[in-house]
């Protein structure tokens, strides 16, 4: 009896700790992730409680694990108070730290070494101190997030270098010091878009490398140090992404620089600085333009006039225009300014030149009566150049510029001022020719150690004998006669060896200018004209530019034999392989790159619509003459080399390309409708109009053919690297291609993967090229979800006025899809949905799960992709057979029959031919690339006609 009470005992022991112990073997967390967590645990402290009962960290809230790994810790706006465990860096598989708005102290822990750490967000907590190695090997780091905290002070590390991944970094009021540092250049940070540092204790000036960043929010406004930041913002000028620019509240000075490259700039703020002279009118014609704000600064000569459409800080009185309206402004006022302008627009200038009246109190100014007579500036601490606009103000006596620091030369304008008296430039840095003034004008110029000394000749220029040595003795009459014999000998010979040189020199040069341009083609003359790019779509001409010359019968006679005739000829056909076209077509057309001609503009630079003789039209796109760094060089080649070797009915048709002197441009087939992104995120800016699902549906389709072709029915395969709606291009049929190929790559062979640098678009972007930038054609069949959730939704891959969990839309779709009472408030409005369409888009919203998976394999390939798509817009049904359908199939009747009846019926066999050809120009799968046209390389043959 007691041996079966014990085991009774024993018995309900066991069943109450077995779940426990079943919890304990099913729990498969990584058990060094348990410790960190636990360490976390400990740390931190809540007034609420977190629920963080459970011995398995995956099962508290807020936290998130992907196969038994933490990947997230999100607990904002928790009331945390405590601190973080140095241990932190040990959760390897760490995605998402976010800690915001808690009340978290102590040391910032290192997270170097974290790659897979996407988001880090700790902002508005009360962190002490943040280690140097913070950023240390954050590979796949895309937002950090450091706003208020109080840390001690620190700069911008070198370690930060290597968070070249990231697209949002913000750290406002936390206590940096120092330079910004000058390494935030596009190859550097190709993804920068939001650079936030305002309220901090930054000094010196904006870094060189901003002028190639595609940074395009910019907060650097409220600095407190002592000095704040400082010096002109001419690098703004280049940095063509910019859509915000925060700089208020500093010490910037200088002239506004140029604003003409700016084109998606909408909210500037430059209120609270030092800024002088004019404002410029490219601000004041800034198309996208919104807001802006001028107020208190040094601003000089008229008060600038903008749209109505802009919101405008500006007081007049803060500033020190020449009036308080709008309106021109007293000449003599316009040629200080002048003369300011070559000096750099000094602020001494700015704020003592005050009102309309030079004559009325400005510094260094005298006058008689309203005539400016004397211009005194003598140690003002003045550098440039003196304009030589000056000497417009006719009634000048006296111009005192001495001991300063001005260069460049006297302009000899100044020599016929009539009433001039006394110029004293002396001690400055002057140099050059002293111009002829009148026996009455005093000229002071010492302290000049170059004045007066002609500039120098360039070397090996010819220059004359020297003399003999002085006193030397000419001697006898016949010795005098010899010695000028040899000097004139040598003359002679040196003249024509110096002939025979430069000739020399010539030669090679000519030798390698022409060997460089072979390797592009054959270069046009100048002044050869486009006639017309035959025709558009499928046509096998498609490719071909016919140029001939103005003067078609004029000079020697061209060596080409065009297709139309047997012999030479003026006029030339360009093919495949050799399309350069001229410098002087390309301004023909587009009326020397008019601003009414630009279509849009992008990181490559302009492009610009054309209009040939004929009333054809063509896109041109232009790289800036500052761009063409290494980078763009290999992008320019790259679209070139891969447009020249593939042809598809989806894939834009490169029609030539130009190279000359800096010039690159690349010409294009003009497609009428614009962009993608422009129908589907900007339609209600009332240029187009929404568009429907069954178009949605035709384009998803148009686009997947033209990559599929690229991945694998060509010769040579290729990776289009930058999927997204703006390089998907419209026909005026609403018929789509795919454009932009300037980062396209080979693709390797089999299950291989290629390493590049990163390039691309951040939202389109798979996971495991962002982490580790090697890439298979599955990195584009990642865009490609990303663009068909972009069709269901109407939204942006990535859209920064979204809440936070909502900004990104590949996670944000994901979680509404698994709802479907969420998925349906998730499609696009404007799209009409019936019971049919809400079946085709469930099947696309599948479909671009899919296509968007982590893992590259799980993701389809692009011949599924269309297979799917294909089946949903192409409906086929069949029909009843008609008996009197010449085109019915008998099955009694032979080939030859059938062949027989078909002629019969079209009446001839040229006929049959055409309609054959008609037939093959159906929109189907195996019949959309068209006859592969003369001269075209066999790398356009395809297994597949896709």
């Amino acid at each position: 009896m007691k041996k079966t009470h014990f085991q009774l005992r024993v018995l309900t022991l066991f069943l109450l700790l077995f779940p426990l112990l079943l919890l304990t073997v099913n729990s498969q967390t990584n058990p060094n992730d348990v410790d960190v967590m636990v360490e976390l645990q400990k740390g931190l402290s809540s007034p609420k409680d977190l629920g963080w009962s459970d011995p398995d960290p995956c099962k508290w809230v807020d936290i998130y694990c992907n196969e038994n790994r933490v990947t997230r810790i999100q607990l904002k706006n928790s009331g945390l108070t405590g601190t973080l465990p140095s241990s932190l860096k040990k959760l390897t598989s760490l995605e998402r730290l976010e800690l915001q708005g808690n009340q978290i102290s102590g040391d910032l822990p290192s997270l170097s070494g974290l790659s897979s750490l996407q988001v880090v967000v700790v902002s508005n907590n009360k962190f002490s101190s943040i280690p140097l190695d913070f950023f240390s090997g954050l590979t796949s780091i895309q937002a950090i997030d450091l706003d208020g905290n109080p840390f001690t002070s620190w700069e911008i590390p070198d370690s930060f270098k290597s968070a070249s991944t990231i697209v949002n970094f913000s750290a406002n009021s936390a206590n940096i010091i120092g330079k910004i540092p000058d390494f935030f250049d596009q190859d550097s940070f190709p993804a920068l878009q939001s650079f936030h540092v305002a309220n901090n204790n930054l000094e010196a000036g904006l870094p060189k490398s901003f002028a190639t960043s595609s940074i395009q929010s910019l907060w650097l406004n409220g600095q407190a140090s002592a000095t704040k930041l400082i010096g002109n913002i001419s690098v703004l000028s280049n940095m063509k992404s910019l859509s915000q620019v925060w700089l208020q509240t500093n010490k910037f000075s200088g002239p506004l620089p140029d604003f003409t490259n700016l084109s998606n700039l909408k909210e500037l703020n430059l209120r609270d600085n030092l800024f002088t002279g004019p404002v410029p009118s490219s601000l004041t014609g800034l198309k996208s333009l919104q807001i802006l704000s001028l107020t208190n600064n040094q601003l000089q000569g008229p008060v600038p006039e903008f749209d109505s459409s802009v919101t405008l800080d500006l007081k007049v009185e803060t500033n020190s225009f020449c009036k308080s309206t709008p309106g021109d402004c007293d000449h003599r006022v316009n040629t200080l300014l002048s003369f300011a302008k070559s000096l750099g627009y000094p602020l001494k200038f700015a704020q003592n030149w005050k009102g309309s009246d030079p004559c009325n109190q400005y510094l260094g100014i005298s006058c008689d009566g309203r005539d400016i007579t004397r211009l005194n500036f003598q140690k003002s601490d003045l550098t440039g150049s003196i304009s030589p606009d000056i000497a417009s103000l006719k009634s000048l006596k006296r111009i005192v510029l001495a001991d300063n620091n001005l260069t460049g030369t006297i302009p000899e304008e100044l020599k016929d001022l009539p009433n001039l008296e006394l110029l004293d430039v002396s001690n400055n840095q002057l140099s050059g020719k002293i111009p002829d003034f009148r026996n009455n004008v005093e000229v002071r110029t010492t302290g000049n150690p170059e004045i007066g000394k002609d500039i120098p000749s360039p070397p090996g220029s010819p220059s004359g004998g020297s003399p003999g040595p002085s006193g030397s003795d000419p001697g006898p009459s016949r010795g005098r006669s010899k010695k000028s014999s040899i000097s004139v000998g040598a003359i002679v010979g040196s003249v024509f060896g110096g002939v025979f040189i430069f000739a020399l020199l010539g030669m090679i040069c000519f030798c390698l200018y022409k060997r460089k341009q072979k390797r592009f083609g054959r270069v046009q003359s100048p002044n050869a004209m486009v006639v017309h790019p035959r025709h558009s779509g499928s046509d096998p001409e498609i490719l071909k530019i016919t140029v001939t010359g103005s003067t078609a019968n004029a000079g020697g006679s061209s060596e080409n034999y065009s297709q139309a005739s047997s012999g030479p000829s003026d006029t030339h056909v360009v093919e495949a392989g050799n399309m350069v076209i001229s410098i002087q077509v390309l301004r023909n057309v587009t009326n020397n790159f008019s601003q009414e001609n630009i279509l849009g503009r992008g990181g490559f630079g302009t492009v610009y619509k054309g209009e040939l003789d004929d009333g054809t039209r063509i896109a041109v796109k232009r790289m800036e003459g500052g761009v063409m760094s290494g980078k763009g060089l290999h992008e320019f080649m790259s679209e070139i080399a891969v447009l020249t070797k593939v042809r598809h009915r989806h894939l834009v048709a490169l029609l030539g390309y130009c190279l000359d002197g800096n010039e690159r441009l690349l010409v294009y087939e003009y497609m009428p409708q614009g962009t993608l992104s422009q129908h589907l995120f900007n339609w209600n800016e009332g240029v187009f109009k929404p568009l429907d699902w069954t178009r949605r549906l035709s384009i998803a389709l148009d686009v997947a053919r033209g990559v599929e072709y690229l991945h694998g029915l060509a010769q040579q395969s290729f990776i289009h690297r930058d999927l997204k709606p703006s390089n998907i291009l419209l026909g005026d049929d609403m018929r789509a291609k795919v454009a932009d190929f300037g980062l396209v790559r080979n693709a390797p062979t089999g299950k291989f993967s290629v390493e590049t640098k990163l390039a691309g678009t951040f939202g389109y972007l798979a996971p495991e090229y962002a982490a580790t930038g090697r890439v298979t054609t599955k990195v584009d069949v990642y865009s490609f979800g990303v663009i068909l959730m972009e069709l269901i939704t109407g939204r942006k891959a990535l859209d920064e006025t979204q809440p936070e969990e909502s900004m990104h839309l590949v996670s944000w779709f994901r979680r509404m899809h698994l709802s479907k009472e969420n998925f349906s408030k998730a499609i696009d409005p404007t799209i009409d949905i019936t019971e049919e369409t809400m079946v085709t888009i469930k099947t696309v919203s599948e479909l671009a799960g899919h296509c968007c998976a982590r893992e590259p394999y799980q993701r389809p390939d692009m011949s599924h992709i269309v297979n799917t798509i294909s089946s949903l817009v192409e409906l086929w049904k069949p029909a009843e057979p008609d008996d009197e359908d010449m085109y019915g199939i008998d099955l009694d009747m032979t080939l030859p029959q059938a062949l027989k009846k078909w002629q019969q019926f079209e009446g001839s066999s040229s006929n049959l031919e055409a309609t054959s050809s008609f037939l093959a120009s159906v929109d189907n799968t195996r019949t959309s690339i068209p006859t592969r046209p003369s001269g075209f390389a066999d790398t356009f043959t395809s297994a597949d006609g896709r």
